[in-house]
């Protein structure tokens, strides 16, 4: 009996020792809350006729536009805010990131996630995502050129490339034979 109450006893210290272990991961938990929510991420159009502020999880907290800004045509303009929009909330990505990443120990690996993620995403590599991230530049972004010439409406944001199923050939008949058809089409490939 001295032998088991004995492996009990190990066992329950060994159980003790892990709980002591995570409380002192999540002891800074409040903290890094507090950071995350104070945390703020500025990106500026090339010609600085746009400003935009990212918060927490990408919401947007600011925006300032330039008369010389509101002087461009509306697609260059929309583009222009739309890639310096991507700019703040790619940054506020990373930021946030880096302090899990320092209040976990580095534990999750997140920063080096999400930079891959993004690096897939901008057609760019983690080296220069994270040189840019250290000297404090922005990250390589498209030109608005290619911004405003993407076509995003057939793009499945969230699907694996290789099971992208390609997008219907036009249609010859009536709007109303398109939806029909489509409507049983979908229902065939659930």
């Amino acid at each position: 009996m001295s032998d088991e109450f004995d492996r009990l006893v190990a066992e329950f210290d060994r159980f003790q020792s892990r709980m002591r272990r995570v409380d002192e991961q999540f002891s800074g938990i409040a903290q890094m809350q507090e950071e995350l929510s104070a945390l703020e991420a500025t990106a500026t159009s090339p010609d600085r006729s746009v400003t935009v502020v990212a918060g927490p999880g990408g919401a947007i907290k600011d925006i300032q536009v330039t008369d010389t800004a509101l002087r461009r045509g509306g697609a260059e303009l929309s583009g222009m805010l739309m890639a310096t929009l991507q700019q703040a909330v790619a940054e506020s990505a990373r930021q946030q990131a880096v302090l899990v990443d320092q209040h976990t120990g580095n534990s999750m690996r997140l920063t080096e996630q999400v930079l891959e993620t993004q690096a897939e995403l901008l057609g760019t590599d983690v080296e220069e995502l994270r040189a840019a991230m250290e000297r404090g530049a922005p990250a390589p972004q498209r030109s608005v050129e290619e911004e405003q010439h993407e076509d995003y409406s057939e793009r499945e944001l969230l699907a694996d490339p290789a099971e992208r199923t390609p997008p219907p050939p036009p249609s010859t008949g009536s709007a109303g034979d398109d939806f029909l058809k489509n409507l049983f089409d979908d229902e065939d490939h659930r």
